[in-house]
């Protein structure tokens, strides 16, 4: 039979043994609480900064809404008062036939018309918030339909064309939209090459949709210019209005998709649509 100083030693061993398991799984459950605590922590943090973010973005829709409800109504009222001006230069223009001097001085008001009525369609076509109309078409035929009408341009500033297009490429979008998207890029890719150089014009289909790019041989795009490319109204072309890539990223983004712009390695820029696969299937 164990004397009594066995019986203590051995209550007092299993004490010290419960006594450690207890401060080992309290110091288990103490560490365990720290790093849920953290991540709880980074958590907030980063749900915070992307609240933050949408707030922010929120906030840039909501002043480009009151901005486009704006430019509307004062595109419609400098269009509205266009057309009797335009009568007027017209009836102008027959009277001084005989007078090129006063010829001369007219062209040159007629210029400045054309180019402040150009504006008001960019501002009107930035401001229509339409749905596209879906259908399939050829994404070649439309392409070559896009060069074929610069074709002039392009030979005036000795501009070669590549186009990438496979025959069989179709595509479900609004054709009216996108003709609009790409000759928005195109006229870009034009102006970026006043002393020629080459413009292409490469679709591919990727597991994403359908892609299609817009590349020049120009000088390329500025920081600057490549994080601000699709504000509106942002340009770097003396007296333009800045709305042309904002009107491509509005058409892109009612389709679902998304454009990007960047810099090609061999020097020029590229800029990218993309159709995403879950929008054509979509309005199938």
């Amino acid at each position: 039979m164990p004397d009594k100083t066995t019986i203590a030693e051995t209550t007092t061993l299993r004490d010290d043994c419960d006594l450690e398991t207890v401060l080992a799984a309290w110091h288990a459950a103490t560490v365990q609480l720290e790093q849920t605590h953290e991540a709880l922590r980074e958590e907030v943090r980063h749900l915070t900064d992307e609240l933050e973010q949408k707030n922010r973005e929120l906030a840039r829709k909501n002043r480009l809404a009151d901005l486009g409800r704006m430019a509307s109504h004062i595109a419609h009222e400098v269009r509205n008062n266009l057309v009797p001006v335009t009568l007027y230069m017209s009836l102008l223009r027959r009277r001084l036939s005989e007078d090129p001097g006063s010829l001369g001085t007219l062209d040159k008001i007629e210029s400045g018309l054309t180019a402040l009525d150009a504006t008001v369609h960019d501002l009107l076509h930035f401001t229509s918030d339409r749905d596209p109309r879906w259908q399939s078409f050829s994404l070649g035929r439309l392409v070559e339909e896009i060069v074929e009408s610069l074709a002039p341009q392009l030979s005036a500033q000795s501009i070669e064309t590549v186009l990438d297009v496979p025959a069989d490429q179709t595509v479900r979008a609004d054709r009216d939209m996108l003709r609009r998207a790409l000759l928005n890029l195109t006229l870009n890719a034009l102006d970026a090459m006043p002393d020629g150089g080459t413009l292409s014009v490469t679709v591919a289909s990727t597991p994403r949709g359908v892609e299609i790019e817009v590349a020049d041989t120009g000088d390329g795009l500025p920081d600057d210019a490549r994080q601000r490319a699709f504000e509106p109204f942002f340009t770097t072309k003396c007296g333009g209005t800045g709305l042309g890539l904002a009107i491509v990223h509005r058409i892109i983004e009612v389709h679902g998709g998304h454009v990007t712009a960047a810099n090609c390695p061999e020097g020029g820029a590229a800029f990218t649509l993309c159709i995403p696969t879950h929008a054509l299937e979509a309005a199938a």
